[in-house]
């Protein structure tokens, strides 16, 4: 099955944590009159699960301890997608430059993509969370696009990487540029391959009552 790599996501013009190589949207009139969603930006290896296997976002294919959790969970769900489909997600079970404590999981999906290669919406992508058993982001806000609102959204830059803003309704892969953009909190480390050499800090997962 064809392998599709996630695409980077450009930073809104007010994100202060623009690192090399990263893209910066010019400007949001194309969210203007829109419903979007803002939901907690994750720090996490970005990766896609398939009917047939999983990759990261580079499409690497090395095994490695951070992943063992993530195959072991498309191996449990995989079947239940359908032929072409993908959903993508953000693998936590690794700690990167934020140390979480209470996961809901080691996966949270973030996107679900067809066989025709289109994003679903956010309701639908949370159905197939729901379905696969698996978490979706913390909700910020929901609504008619409002720049000042989403400006001032609180964010606790010690426990938060930032937030991600994506259209409710879904979109084309070709239309992603101008449907999703993050704000990432400044002096963010950019956590490259090089992590991978190091000893695996596993994060918590939260603890049922």
């Amino acid at each position: 099955m064809t392998r599709v790599k996630y695409p980077r996501t450009p930073h809104l013009p007010w994100s202060p944590g623009v690192g090399h190589g990263d893209t910066r949207m010019v400007d949001v009139r194309q969210f203007l009159g829109q419903e979007v969603v803002v939901t907690e930006k994750l720090d996490g290896e970005n990766t896609t699960l398939y009917r047939d296997g999983l990759h990261a976002r580079s499409l690497d294919p090395r095994p490695h301890p951070s992943r063992a959790w993530v195959k072991a969970l498309q191996g449990r769900v995989g079947y239940r997608l359908p032929a072409g489909w993908r959903v993508c997600g953000e693998n936590l079970y690794a700690r990167h430059s934020l140390a979480y404590d209470d996961l809901a999981s080691y996966f949270y999906l973030l996107s679900v993509w067809d066989d025709g290669n289109t994003c679903l919406s956010w309701d639908g992508t949370v159905r197939w969370a729901a379905e696969l058993g698996v978490p979706t982001p913390r909700v910020l806000y929901r609504g008619l696009w409002d720049e000042a609102l989403i400006r001032a959204l609180t964010v606790d830059e010690s426990r938060m990487e930032g937030y991600v803003v994506r259209t409710a309704a879904g979109f084309p892969f070709a239309a992603f540029a101008a449907h999703v953009a993050k704000w990432v909190r400044a002096g963010h480390v950019q956590t490259g391959a090089h992590w991978l050499h190091g000893a695996v800090t596993p994060n918590g997962l939260r603890r049922e009552p």
